[in-house]
C-alpha cells in the first residue's frame, strides 16, 4: 500500500498548488523521518534553521576531515584532508535544504561527474611532451574541465554549483593530480559523509531531503481530489477531465485504499 500525502503551497502566480508525495519506504515513522518523510513540512522561526545550519555545516566537514586525516589508508596515499568544493556544497546541503541544487541527486551525481571530467581532461592535458608546457596550459585544461561538467550536469539533471569547483581541481590543485584516478572514490566518499550528517542534523527539527531523485509533481487541488477518490492513473498519466474534478479539499493523508481528512 502506497500512501500519498498532500501538501499545499502558492505558486508565483498566486494560485495554489499541491504536490504529491510518494513514500513507498516499509519503515516505521520514528525512522522514516530520519529519511526526510512527513506528512507535512515543518515550520520553523529563523533561529532554528541558523541553529541547525551552523550544526550540520560544522558536523559534516569535521566528519570529513576526520577521516581523511586519521585513517593511515587515506595518509599513506596523500589524499587531501578534504577536498575543497565541499565547503560549498556545505552551504547548500546544510544551509539552503529545500533547493533543488541540494538534494542527493545534485550532491552525488554533480560531484562523481565533476570530477569524472575534471580527471579525464587533466589526464589528456598531461600527454603534453613536458610538465612546463601543461603548467602553461593548466588554464585551458580547467576551464574546458569546468565548462564540460556544467554541461553534463545540465543534460543529466544533476547541476550542483560547488561540483565546478571539483572539476577545476584536478588541473590546478598537484595534490588533487597526484592522486589521479583515486579522486573518484575520494569524492564519492566526501559525498556520503556529508549526506549521511546531513540526513541526521537537518531531520532533527527540520526536512531532508526534499526529493531523493526527481521533484515531486505539482497538481492543482481539483485534481488532487482524484486521489482521495481513488482514481491514480489519470493523475500518473497527466491527464485529467473537468467532470471528474471536485471543490479545493483541505490537505489530507490518503492511501490507495482509504483516505482520511
Amino acid at each position: 500500500m502506497t500512501p500519498f500525502a498532500y501538501s499545499f503551497r502558492r505558486s508565483p502566480a498566486g494560485s495554489k498548488e499541491c504536490s504529491i508525495v510518494t513514500s513507498s519506504l516499509p519503515l516505521p515513522a520514528w525512522l522514516s523521518r530520519w529519511f526526510g518523510y512527513r506528512s507535512s513540512p515543518p515550520q520553523n522561526p529563523s533561529h532554528i534553521i541558523w541553529l541547525w545550519s551552523f550544526i550540520g555545516a560544522f558536523c559534516g566537514t569535521a566528519v570529513i576531515q576526520a577521516v581523511f586525516e586519521q585513517a593511515q589508508y587515506f595518509v599513506k596515499r596523500k589524499v587531501p584532508t578534504i577536498v575543497a568544493s565541499y565547503g560549498a556544497s556545505a552551504v547548500l546541503i546544510y544551509g539552503a535544504i529545500e533547493a533543488p541544487l541540494a538534494q542527493p541527486r545534485a550532491l552525488f551525481g554533480g560531484h562523481f561527474l565533476g570530477a569524472l571530467t575534471g580527471v579525464i581532461i587533466t589526464k589528456l592535458f598531461q600527454l603534453l611532451p613536458t610538465e612546463e608546457r601543461f603548467d602553461d596550459l593548466s588554464w585551458l585544461a580547467a576551464s574546458l574541465s569546468c565548462a564540460t561538467a556544467i554541461v553534463i550536469m545540465q543534460i543529466t539533471q544533476t547541476v550542483h554549483p560547488p561540483a565546478g569547483a571539483t572539476a577545476l581541481l584536478p588541473a590546478i590543485d598537484s595534490e588533487i593530480r597526484g592522486i589521479g584516478w583515486y579522486y573518484l572514490p575520494v569524492v564519492l566518499l566526501s559525498s556520503t559523509l556529508a549526506f549521511t550528517v546531513a540526513l541526521i542534523t537537518n531531520n532533527v527539527q527540520r526536512k531532508y531531503p526534499a526529493f531523493w531523485f526527481t521533484p515531486n509533481k505539482l497538481v492543482s487541488p481539483a485534481e488532487a481530489s482524484l486521489v482521495g477518490a481513488g482514481d491514480t492513473k489519470s493523475l500518473s498519466n497527466g491527464t485529467s477531465t473537468s467532470s471528474s474534478l471536485t471543490p479545493e479539499p483541505k490537505p489530507v493523508l490518503v492511501s490507495e485504499t482509504s483516505s482520511s481528512v
